[in-house]
């Protein structure tokens, strides 16, 4: 009897947390309003770039912003820990350093000490890029459009710049589903978006409001948790489109997704009674999206739990657990793929191009599984930096 109060218990907590999604993620279908831009100010943006061993990438990231169709903005080079050549490709390119003084573990340290070194500089937003990035010419052009339309952040969509194999691709189609489920979705009903660790822009006054305080390794998560809290609004300028190179070994993506869960899991351990009180109060449904946010990689490993006492209480009828088990994750497969085969064409890419990204995709999400293991196992997961070779240039594009 206690098995089957948990199981129910847990499977109404997976469809209620699935349905959460699925509802909003409606909003992508709904129409918004052409947004009446409230001012033609030409906001002065100061461009940052953390950087680390990024000699193979960073000349491409720089070269693409000075390229940019509009002219009021400086570039700044955060450089930290570096053992290449970084600081001499830079030099060479007449862009702004900044040469972190203090311990930098990770890159939210590398910003929060920028931040405090350009305090009294005149400026009214920052941009963030990593250096792999290379950036569309109307990145800035349509950013400033979206600040005069009275958001104070907003996030530019995230593209993938190298679709070398079924791993990388994944990711793309990742983030494709987020651009548009999450961030259009919300957007689209006058909800926030959120920040994804590139490719945004924030204005000063909101550091001098709320700082920048970051302690988890999501520093974008962090931020849009303290945005949230502080209701403040992110915007999501879909037109502002930036190039991200993914991952294309297990070894590295391993690397990688490590610190996104074990971030999210930091950022339920210090937010998550803030968030629900303030949800609580305000009905602010932000707040809910943050908290499940944080949850996702708990929901992953308990719903391993069905699979677990089904065929426990179920144990009399365990062909029919094991048929219904193989019809189940079939239809789940072909979810997916169907999913990543509609955002594919949705974004207007070449379908033969994403096709083994598009197949694997549902092995991409499962190979989250033991990451999400380890880190609930491991307490303390260190900033690992990641290499990055992928040298195209914004004309490649």
């Amino acid at each position: 009897m206690i098995l089957k109060v948990i199981n129910y218990l847990v499977l109404g907590f997976i469809n209620l947390y699935s349905l959460y999604f699925f509802i909003t993620g409606l909003g992508y279908f709904k129409k918004k309003k052409n947004e009446q831009i409230k001012n033609k100010k030409k906001n002065h943006f100061t461009i940052l770039l953390p950087a680390r061993n990024e000699e193979n990438v960073i000349s491409n990231l720089i070269d693409s912003l000075k390229k940019q169709d509009y002219d009021n903005y400086d570039i700044y080079v955060v450089l930290n820990n570096s053992t290449d050549n970084t600081l001499d490709v830079v030099k060479k390119l007449g862009v702004n350093i900044i040469e972190c003084k203090n311990k930098i573990t990770c890159k939210g340290d590398a910003l929060k000490e920028a931040l405090e070194v350009l305090k009294n500089q005149k400026t009214d937003a920052y941009a963030i890029f990593d250096s792999d990035n290379v950036v569309s010419s109307n990145f800035l052009s349509e950013m400033n459009k979206t600040l005069n339309n009275g958001y104070s952040l907003a996030q530019g969509f995230r593209d993938i710049k190298n679709t070398q194999n079924w791993l990388s691709n994944s990711y793309g189609i990742y983030f494709y589903i987020e651009n548009m489920f999450y961030n259009e979705a919300r957007n689209n009903i006058g909800k926030t978006a959120a920040l994804s660790g590139t490719g945004f822009v924030v204005k000063k006054e909101v550091i001098e409001k709320i700082g920048y305080d970051v302690k988890t390794l999501t520093e974008d998560v962090e931020f849009t948790t303290f945005c949230i809290l502080n209701d403040i609004k992110i915007g999501y300028a879909k037109k502002a489109i930036f190039f991200d190179e993914h991952p294309s070994e297990l070894k590295i993506s391993y690397k990688q997704r490590k610190r996104w869960s074990k971030g999210a899991l930091q950022c339920l351990n210090l937010y998550f009674k803030e968030l629900f009180v303030n949800f609580s109060k305000t009905k602010n449904i932000s707040c809910l999206d943050m908290m499940f946010v944080h949850f996702a990689p708990f929901l992953q490993l308990i719903t391993l739990i069905p699979f677990i006492l089904m065929p426990i209480i179920y144990y009399k009828n365990i062909e029919n657990i094991i048929i219904f088990a193989i019809i189940g994750s079939i239809v789940g497969y072909l979810a997916q793929v169907l999913l990543a085969f509609f955002v594919v064409k949705v974004n207007k890419k070449n379908v033969k191009n994403f096709l083994s990204g598009i197949v694997l995709f549902p092995l991409f999400i499962l190979t989250w599984l033991p990451i999400n293991f380890i880190i609930l196992l491991k307490k303390e997961i260190a900033w690992e930096h990641i290499e990055h070779k992928s040298s195209i240039k914004i004309e490649e594009m």
